[in-house]
């Protein structure tokens, strides 16, 4: 477990900075609306 919070701690990849953060959202944004447009164009068959 302390290693865990070490980890998070030193955070290698940077993902706790805003850009990080901004990267991430717009990155589960665009899956959602990918994943979303699969799904309407398999419904329309």
């Amino acid at each position: 477990m302390s290693d865990l919070l070490l980890f998070a701690q030193a955070d290698p990849t940077g993902l706790s900075s805003p850009l990080g953060r901004i990267v991430i959202v717009v990155a589960l944004l665009a899956s959602l609306a990918g994943l979303i447009r699969l799904w309407m164009q398999y419904r329309k068959r």
